[in-house]
């Protein structure tokens, strides 16, 4: 490959040993062949810490630190980093070998900012389903999130806008980040590939973000209320989609068998307690 620009893969690691050297064999693994990795600890257990030093020698750069976020892990490693582009890596997920080499080739395209690609959504190491972003510009990403936290971008990019949003720790922070990037214009490109394995937990970030999403959703609304007015009828219309598919889901749950039964049971109850008041 003729192309040599230097790709510098960030992986942020709060407590994950059982899975960090998974992602970084992942990243050293990677066909293209002019990268750097740096892994940043975000103060992580003893466990995770063994696992690192035992990874030292294969890897970059080991960044250390108090825990502070995922947000702030991220933009320490990406300041640090000499890549022109940046590739972050969650350090429980990883990459198919291809996906930097075929991701470099899609930046050459300068009104292409983000690079991700079709996901395989795993669970101890069984695949679930494959998941699939449309990409697209910024009238499609205010509306909807078109990734994981792992994609591809330019460092210039990340430090015009100033990087992730460190006051967001519990989640969504990759989303508004990339409203940042394109907020000015470009797109958001999927390679239409499944070359990323994303690993579904209980305890991830993700899903911690969804028991606060009301939360999450308004922060990121309210910081870019200039955007959604500028996409009015169609921020209008998802709101009202979301609604309308919310309510189809009630009504399909108190046909189920299941809610009829138990409305059933529950009949008496309620009847005894009637009386009681």
């Amino acid at each position: 490959m003729q192309n040599n620009i230097l790709v510098s893969i960030v992986i942020p690691c709060f407590n994950d040993a059982q899975y960090i050297e998974q992602a970084v064999n992942s990243a050293l693994n990677q066909s293209y062949p002019y990268k750097e990795i740096i892994v940043v600890d975000d103060g992580s257990n003893i466990e995770t810490k063994a696992v690192l030093q035992k990874l030292l020698p294969i890897i970059t750069k080991l960044i250390t630190q108090e825990n502070q976020g995922q947000s702030t892990a991220r933009n320490m490693g990406i300041r640090e980093a000499k890549g022109e582009y940046i590739l972050v890596l969650d350090s429980d997920d990883y990459f198919e070998p291809s996906f930097c080499e075929k991701a470099v080739l899609v930046l050459k395209d300068t009104n292409i900012k983000i690079v991700a690609c079709h996901i395989v959504r795993f669970n101890n190491e069984k695949k679930i389903d494959e998941f699939r972003h449309k990409g697209g510009d910024l009238s499609v990403l205010i509306l909807n999130n078109q990734a994981t936290g792992s994609v591809m971008f330019r460092k210039n990019d990340f430090i015009k806008i100033g990087g992730y949003d460190q006051l967001m720790r519990t989640g969504l922070e990759d989303w508004e980040f990339y409203i940042r990037i394109l907020q000015n214009g470009g797109l958001f490109y999927i390679i239409k590939e499944p070359l990323f394995n994303y690993r579904m937990r209980s305890d991830s970030t993700t899903s911690k973000a969804n028991l606060l999403k009301y939360e999450l959703l308004n922060y990121i609304y309210t910081k870019h209320r200039d955007l959604n007015i500028a996409y009015f009828d169609l921020f209008v219309g998802h709101l009202l989609y979301r609604i309308e598919r919310e309510e189809i889901e009630k009504i399909k749950n108190t046909q189920r068998l299941e809610f009829k039964i138990g409305k059933a049971i529950l009949k008496p109850f309620r009847w005894i307690k009637s009386l009681i008041k």
